[in-house]
């Protein structure tokens, strides 16, 4: 069914990429691989992490290529990054939400040895995917940068498309307590802001002002929301205390999901704010 709704481009750009990694698999092969991983992009309870969501990581990486070492390494670990994905909420509490770069990282090793795509390469696009659990590349890393930046270039989306981001990662983590998110999710943006730069590519430095314009305006809501919470319910606070305390350290949280609107009900992406992720 994915498949058949997936733009025509689609399925050939992942052969083209795999071919490209050095596969040594039957074009057949390489396209039922890419099937499974379109199926797999429109697997049930996702609302954000869609086909739409791969396309749009997709199409940045392709603005972003030409500072990149090795492109259709930096294009199959977009293709891997939210692969494997469960928003159940004892997934999300136990982790950081939604997209699981770990067990992603594992199956794109797995499936594209399978192929016949050399062993460096292999681990090149399961480390760079393995990476987006913290958005922060190392130093000179340009393929990494890139795909990082790619990633979070929602946060830069111009102001109707992030309010729709924002409903569609609610819809996500709805069964998530607004009280235990929204505190997480504050603390998170704050720490966004506190980054030297959210982007860090040349080309993507260019989304770092709209990104911030949207997390502050984010914040400025989170915040008068946080307070009308805690005025209904003086154990909000803690409540979400209590949850942070069993992940951890925020910033393993992704910074990718989305924000709760001012008289919602609901929680948004815990993919990074709330604590459970982008």
């Amino acid at each position: 069914m994915g498949v058949v709704h997936a733009p025509q481009w689609l399925l050939p750009s992942f052969v083209r990429s795999v071919h490209g990694a050095g596969a040594t698999a039957s074009p057949e092969e390489i396209r039922a691989v890419g099937e499974d991983l379109i199926e797999r992009w429109c697997g049930p309870g996702r609302h954000f992490h869609t086909l739409k969501h791969l396309t749009d990581v997709l199409a940045r990486v392709d603005e972003l290529a030409e500072e990149t070492h090795e492109p259709e390494l930096v294009r199959l670990a977009a293709w891997y990054h939210g692969a494997v994905f469960d928003a159940a909420e004892r997934a999300s509490y136990a982790k950081r939400g939604g997209e699981d770069e770990v067990a992603s990282a594992a199956l794109a090793r797995i499936q594209l040895e399978s192929l016949g795509v050399p062993e460096r390469a292999a681990d090149r696009v399961s480390n760079l995917v393995i990476a987006l659990t913290r958005h922060a590349p190392v130093a000179g890393d340009f393929d990494c940068a890139v795909l990082c930046d790619a990633d979070l270039a929602m946060l830069a989306a111009e102001p109707q498309r992030y309010k729709a981001y924002l409903q569609e990662v609610r819809e996500e983590y709805a069964h998530l307590p607004l009280e235990d998110y929204v505190g997480a999710r504050v603390r998170i943006l704050h720490k966004l802001l506190a980054r030297e730069a959210l982007f860090v590519s040349p080309l993507g430095t260019a989304w770092e002002e709209p990104a911030r314009q949207n997390i502050t305006a984010e914040l400025h809501r989170l915040e008068k929301e946080l307070a009308r919470l805690s005025e209904a319910h003086p154990a909000a606070e803690g409540g979400a205390a209590a949850v942070d305390a069993t992940t951890g350290d925020p910033t393993t949280v992704d910074p990718t999901a989305g924000a709760v609107t001012a008289g919602s009900t609901t929680p948004d992406d815990p993919t990074t704010a709330a604590p459970v992720e982008h």
